[in-house]
């Protein structure tokens, strides 16, 4: 299971105090305000920075506004500046909280795909969730190597399990 999630993107500095534009990934910021730490990403490395202050501003500043961060260290725009583009990473308890029916989608991946029949045979695997326009595709690798994308939508898969490692197909002609 996985135990760090990338929970947002540092985006361009803000103001002249090194403050940062974070992109929320799960588009709620709460969580993210209550961090005193985070590891940031940046070009395959990592490294641990310490939160001086986080605000949120704009309207509907909880979930729709534009949070800000300030590091320890990053006292200027310059030094901000350095910061751009970074993966914003948070422990499995810090990550915005589920509500009932949700997933995150790291959990996801690799869960068998198997036939809504009384068989249970396994059909592939899930590579990815990949946003839709209207709404989530599951992309499944299936034996054969090929990968199809399912719409993540209870009509086409009536129980998810990742407790049991797997997640149910209901219909096989979607894979055709």
């Amino acid at each position: 299971m996985t135990e760090q999630f990338v929970a947002g993107i540092v985006g361009a500095p803000f103001g002249l105090n090194g403050f940062v534009k974070v992109k929320p990934l799960s588009g709620e910021i709460e969580h993210l305000l209550k961090l005193r730490s985070v590891t940031l990403r940046r070009n395959g490395k990592e490294r641990l920075l310490n939160i001086e202050e986080s605000t949120a501003t704009g309207s509907g500043a909880s979930s729709g506004g534009v949070l800000v961060m300030r590091f320890a260290g990053c006292d200027d725009p310059e030094t901000a500046k350095d910061l751009c583009g970074a993966e914003l990473l948070v422990n499995r308890e810090n990550a915005a909280p589920l509500q009932p029916g949700e997933y995150y989608v790291e959990d996801l991946k690799g869960l068998a795909v198997v036939g809504g029949a009384d068989d249970g045979e396994i059909l592939g695997y899930i590579a990815g969730i990949i946003e839709g326009g209207g709404g989530d595709l599951v992309e499944i690798r299936l034996k054969n190597g090929k990968s199809k994308l399912v719409p993540f939508r209870k009509e086409f898969f009536s129980e998810i399990c990742p407790e049991k490692d797997r997640v149910t197909l209901q219909n096989h002609w979607v894979l055709k």
